[in-house]
């Protein structure tokens, strides 16, 4: 559960706090679902209140919630976010043993998995708990036998793990992804003043067939295998909170992706997904719709999307 402070300053002197909803993945599913794609979500929560919310909020949205287990021995996991007063976010996570860190390869259906078009994992889950690591790579390993496309998020938090596991568990998991998301602020931390776009070439040899580098209010690039390299501007928005933002860009990506949309549209969709989320407050309540991103596209004098849906799609 996400708590946002609803003034600026260090989280220690905040006294009100807006309830939301938070976890990448769960950011990414919610708005892979509001975009018009069928979306399924495998994941532990607790058996109390803010997991009944969680519960009611991805229902809600139309996700797939089968495969959620309800672990009664643990919590559903909280965190804290204030905006210091130059803007920078100030987070504090209660998750150590919660639900979601008990995730476990026996959690995973192989057929439910290979029922999809696309699994979007991340390096959040894989570093907060070893069960989660194994979850994760259990996922890939079975996504890649049933020829489902695998995603992938690197989200280095350096909180979570040590600089040499953290860069270990990315590079491995490159090696098996189609697609990886990637902060240019992440390749920083993991390669030092590597070149943004060295460092990419060097991925693109191992195995992703492209990789999207995020970076903040400047855009994305986008570099693919074949040789194709985009640079995508960002649309110029007063953002009002960033949290989230990430993630509905890699599901706005790959909603026009799976459309069949060349990278630079869904680069541009993506950019357009992100802008929206970052003009309100917290993670989920500001998630744009289909109808809200191709009216904010057609604004800008843009292609709007021709996304079609079938019960088929994941």
């Amino acid at each position: 559960m996400e708590f946002t402070a609803e003034e600026r300053g260090s989280l220690g002197t905040m006294r009100t706090f807006r309830r939301g909803w938070g976890g990448d993945t769960s950011n990414a599913a919610v708005a892979a679902a509001r975009l018009g794609s069928s979306v399924g979500y495998v994941t532990r929560l607790g058996s109390d209140e803010f997991g009944r919310s969680f519960l009611a909020l991805w229902q809600g949205e139309g996700i797939d919630t089968s495969r959620v287990v309800i672990d009664s021995e643990a919590f559903t996991g909280v965190y804290f976010v204030a905006f210091e007063d130059d803007g920078v976010h100030d987070f504090t996570y209660y998750r150590q043993g919660s639900a979601a860190s008990r995730l476990r390869p026996a959690d995973l259906d192989p057929d439910y998995l290979g029922g999809a078009r696309v699994l979007h994992v991340s390096g959040i889950t894989q570093a907060i708990s070893e069960s989660c690591r194994q979850a994760t790579q259990a996922a890939i390993a079975t996504a890649k036998e049933r020829n489902v496309s695998v995603s992938y998020d690197a989200n280095v938090r350096p909180k979570l793990a040590p600089l040499p596991e953290l860069r270990e568990t990315f590079e491995s998991t490159v090696e098996l992804a189609d697609i990886v998301f990637v902060s240019d602020e992440d390749l920083r931390y993991l390669y030092g003043d590597a070149p943004v776009d060295r460092s990419v070439e060097e991925m693109l040899t191992h195995g992703p067939r492209m990789v999207v580098v995020k970076t903040g209010d400047r855009g994305c690039r986008v570099m693919e295998s074949d040789g194709g390299r985009e640079s995508v501007p960002a649309f110029p928005v007063r953002p009002v909170d960033t949290t989230g933002a990430g993630d509905s860009f890699d599901a706005g990506f790959l909603v026009r992706w799976l459309d069949g949309s060349r990278p630079r549209q869904a680069a541009e969709f993506a950019n357009a997904v992100a802008a929206l989320t970052s003009s309100g407050l917290g993670a989920v309540e500001p998630i744009p719709t289909r109808a809200q991103v191709d009216r904010f596209l057609a604004a800008e004098g843009l292609e709007v999307s021709r996304i079609s849906t079938t019960s088929e799609e994941g």
